[in-house]
């Protein structure tokens, strides 16, 4: 307990937190502002283009800006230790070091639940508030029958904000893991959509932004993800992403110099 507080009381204390925090939680703001501008448009068009008009699920389309942020400062929750040399002291007092990733990990986890939460709901309550029946009824589905969904997509900020952590003590760099969490949700999912197939539809299955479909049982067919997996087996590829890294990087810190 004195080891998670006082990793929270270094995480509560830095700057950066609250504007990585900050940034998540835009997301609801940013997708309020395009639900309104696509509304406007919707209403200003002639009939005959209302009925052809679709609008994406902006909750799911702006969840990308929380996982980005949160697995940002997933690693700055060590490697900015590593560039202080704080992380010598910690080290220093407690002497089994897995301890103080294992804190660091409940933290962060902990508030990529809450922003995952915030973020993804939020988006989904302003875009349907905003473009109401417009689109075909594209926001007038049941709450109920969107929760799994919107439950999924929450689910994979925490993810992102492990995966940070994991790869930020692994690397040591924030640069290296910005790289490597940017290329995973955008560059690599693209490169697997212009595969042949069938590589493009078994690599896509296994891509983090496929899996909240997947857990959902949902297919999409318009889409650069494959969606192969069963919910059992998206739910754990799901927690291999968050918890790969961060033991690999427990089994690295116990073995490697500070």
């Amino acid at each position: 307990m004195t080891v998670l507080t006082s990793e929270w009381l270094k995480i509560r204390s830095v700057r950066s937190t609250y504007l990585v925090l900050g940034l998540s939680i835009s997301t609801v703001l940013l997708g309020l502002a395009l639900a309104a501008a696509a509304a406007g448009m919707y209403d200003a068009a002639p009939p005959e283009q209302q009925a052809r008009a679709r609008i994406a699920d902006l909750e799911e389309v702006f969840t990308i800006i929380p996982q980005l942020c949160m697995g940002i400062l997933g690693a700055l929750a060590v490697t900015s230790e590593y560039t202080t040399g704080l992380i010598r002291t910690s080290l220093a007092l407690v002497p089994r070091r897995w301890p103080v990733l294992a804190a660091k990990a409940v933290i962060i986890g902990g508030l990529g639940l809450l922003i995952g939460a915030v973020s993804v709901f939020g988006t989904y309550f302003a875009a349907r508030g905003a473009i109401g029946d417009r689109f075909s009824g594209a926001y007038t589905t049941a709450f109920g029958d969107r929760l799994p969904l919107l439950i999924a997509l929450s689910l994979t900020v925490p993810v992102f904000a492990l995966l940070g952590l994991g790869i930020g003590a692994i690397l040591r760099s924030v640069a290296g893991a910005t790289a490597i969490l940017v290329g995973l949700a955008y560059v690599l999912p693209m490169i697997i959509g212009n595969l042949p197939e069938p590589w493009s539809e078994r690599l896509g299955s296994l891509m983090i932004g496929a899996l909240p479909r997947e857990l959902t049982g949902d297919i999409i067919t318009t889409s650069v993800y494959g969606s192969l997996l069963s919910p059992t087996a998206a739910g754990a590829v799901m927690i291999a992403y968050a918890a790969v890294p961060v033991c690999t990087a427990m089994w690295l810190l116990r073995r490697r110099d500070a």
